[in-house]
């Protein structure tokens, strides 16, 4: 049985602590939140389960095995840190922290102890991003050319993290889930509406050796919310579309095919249209499946799906993406040095 704690009680929060309440060998003990009206309902809804107004006494707790960071991404590094030190597994929302530095870190600091690090990048366990990854690995698509997505919706504007910090981990997430190669650069563009030098509004390319190419259109200011997603192979393509209630992925046997003609000046194109398939999937809860995966990493020594590895590779798509934007869209190549990350012996002694 592992005992959690669950640090914040928001609107992710309370998703969390109903999903590990659900878990298979778990049991949560305890929540942390400063507000007294969140731990007044926290009362009202889990009798049994103990509030803490300061995270210290929870993360020190000698009855919890592992913490929930469920917290804006500017505490994860230090709650994070005092929670491993402490011996506690841990669980961060994403993304995972605010640095590559920091994420580094975090990672270097679980494995000396010999704990579980784990980034909550939920979209990994649903039924639609397990099926879109089935379909790629068994070549179904033929050979992947693109990846475009849309996230977009009509606020929450956030304080301190821009809109792709907030909305492009779910997709790039699920890009480096299903895509093996690795990344070689970025280009991002974005813009402000306000006076915080927030970016409401981004754009995010993500360039690969091979000429696969993804791209990320982020908004808070559009007037309809859309999440979705296209996968194009040379076989085949993916419409994703989150927001469809029941026929979520649907595999279109459309393509083409080009040549050139004679004089190898103009490039001859044919088309194929062809039939439209839904396939069925998996509808338990993405939630209580990655809880499961938690704690029975936990249990077991195994490697979790949605890895501290893959919130890693999130942070640094994302922070090269700030320094592309504060560059006017500049190329910045994902290729960071071990020395500009690895500062553990100095972070250790703070």
């Amino acid at each position: 049985m592992v005992k959690v704690g669950i640090i914040g009680f928001g609107y992710w929060g309370t998703n969390l602590v109903r999903n590990f309440n659900l878990a298979s060998n778990c049991r949560v003990i305890a929540v942390a939140d400063p507000r007294a009206e969140r731990l007044i309902q926290l009362g009202r809804l889990y009798s049994h389960i103990k509030g803490y107004k300061e995270s210290e006494e929870l993360i020190c707790s000698k009855d919890i095995d592992a913490v929930i960071i469920a917290t804006p991404v500017s505490t994860h590094f230090e709650l994070a840190k005092r929670a491993l030190l402490q011996g506690k597994h841990v669980l961060l929302e994403k993304p995972m922290t605010s640095s590559v530095m920091e994420a580094e870190f975090l990672i270097d600091l679980a494995k000396q102890k010999g704990l579980l690090l784990m980034v909550d990048h939920t979209f990994l366990y649903t039924g639609a991003v397990a099926k879109m990854k089935q379909l790629k690995d068994l070549g179904d698509l033929g050979n992947i050319k693109y990846l475009d997505s849309t996230r977009i919706n009509l606020g929450l504007f956030q304080p301190d993290i821009n809109v792709l910090w907030d909305l492009a981990p779910h997709d790039i997430s699920i890009l480096n889930y299903i895509i093996d190669e690795k990344p070689h650069s970025v280009n991002a563009t974005g813009i402000t509406h306000t006076s915080n030098d927030i970016e409401n509004i981004a754009y995010l390319t993500i360039n690969y050796n091979s000429g696969f190419i993804a791209h990320f259109s982020c908004s808070w200011t559009s007037p309809v919310k859309l999440r979705t997603m296209l996968i194009g192979g040379d076989q085949k393509m993916i419409l994703y579309n989150d927001l469809e209630p029941t026929e979520k992925v649907k595999v279109y046997d459309s393509g083409y095919n080009h040549s050139k003609d004679q004089d190898k000046k103009k490039i001859l194109v044919d088309y194929r249209t062809g039939d439209i398939h839904v396939p069925k999937l998996n509808t338990n809860e993405a939630l209580l499946e990655m809880a499961n995966d938690f704690v029975s990493c936990i249990l077991e020594g195994k490697e979790p799906k949605s890895s501290s590895k893959i919130g890693l590779e999130v942070v640094k798509i994302l922070e090269a993406s700030d320094k592309s934007i504060k560059h006017s869209g500049r190329e910045v190549i994902l290729d960071i040095q071990s020395e500009e990350i690895h500062q553990s012996s100095n972070l250790l002694t703070n």
